[in-house]
């Protein structure tokens, strides 16, 4: 049987980046396939791996492609990727082994990014918003593969809090019963994606990415498996209204439960109506939230790598 470091296709780059202990950034490629249309979405792609260069970092999107596990994706893959969309596999740790065995184009999730940034052995992860506790959930049962990802892989993955669409309330709780730490840089509030405030406490604060790498270095050398969850509000000024942003979630939660929509289909269809809800203002704050966590995640890594023994 071959063993999972024989699956990875490891970009030449971010290899040499690895091999030297110099900081690499995870990113994921559902945001590509999923959570954006094209070509806003490999534009975005494109401008959040130059965010992470621009701050001292290697920038890895992962993706599985040919039966292997890719962590860097060339240029024409991200096209490939965001040209196909939602026809691409959203992969999550359920379907890693099977995308692989049938050699099809997959999307990597919160979840499964985390993991193939854990088998490559990187450690910060930016990405827009997890995936929590869906409304509801009480009945469906429907709950991101995302959260427990968090509290198994050693993966520090900064977001803007969960994705607005979700109970927020239920997501927060579930981190706290699955001892994920979620920080507040530079807050004290959970974010709620679109939005600065959530009414939701963080567990700690940090205001220096130096500070928190070095947190993050200290629980990873204790036996204390699992990830971090990192809070980076999106910009003020790039902050969307309260009251438009929840009215437009509303109607797309009606809509999505009208026509029967469940699963893992559930996600893109309200990001993308909300878009158009929104006369594109949600598609505009996501670009901005995403570039600002690949800033901090960036920063963070550098920090990281600076930790470790060369």
């Amino acid at each position: 049987m071959r063993s999972w470091s024989a699956l990875l296709q490891i970009e030449p780059e971010v290899r040499e980046a690895l091999e030297n202990k110099q900081a690499v950034v995870a990113l994921e490629s559902t945001i590509i396939s999923h959570g954006m249309p094209y070509p806003d979405n490999v534009e975005t792609a494109l401008l959040v791996e130059r965010t992470v260069r621009e701050h001292g970092a290697v920038p890895a999107t992962l993706a599985i492609a040919a039966g292997r596990l890719q962590v860097g994706l060339p240029a024409h893959r991200l096209e490939e990727l965001g040209k196909a969309g939602p026809r691409v596999i959203k992969c999550s740790r359920r379907d890693i082994p099977f995308v692989l065995t049938r050699g099809e184009l997959g999307a990597t999730t919160v979840a499964a990014t985390m993991i193939l940034a854990d088998l490559a052995g990187i450690r910060l992860f930016a990405t827009g918003g997890i995936g929590g506790v869906h409304r509801g959930a009480e009945l469906s049962m429907d709950i991101s593969a995302d959260l427990q990802e968090l509290a198994r892989t050693d993966v520090a993955v900064v977001s803007a809090g969960a994705k607005a669409i979700l109970d927020l309330e239920l997501t927060r709780e579930y981190l706290e019963t699955m001892g994920v730490p979620v920080i507040g840089f530079g807050a004290d509030e959970w974010p709620a994606f679109y939005t600065r405030h959530s009414g939701l406490s963080v567990d700690y604060r940090y205001d220096q990415p130096a500070a928190l790498a070095k947190a993050l270095h200290v629980k990873w050398s204790t036996p204390l498996p699992g990830g971090v969850l990192i809070a980076n509000p999106i910009p003020e000024e790039e902050e969307m209204e309260y009251a438009p942003v929840r009215e437009a979630i509303e109607k797309a939660l009606a809509e999505a439960a009208k026509k029967g929509i469940r699963g893992k289909e559930v996600t893109p269809f309200l990001l993308a109506r909300i878009v158009e809800l929104t006369g594109g203002d949600s598609l505009r704050a996501n670009v901005a939230l995403v570039r600002h966590n690949a800033r901090l995640a960036a920063q963070l890594a550098v920090e990281y790598a600076a930790l470790r023994p060369g």
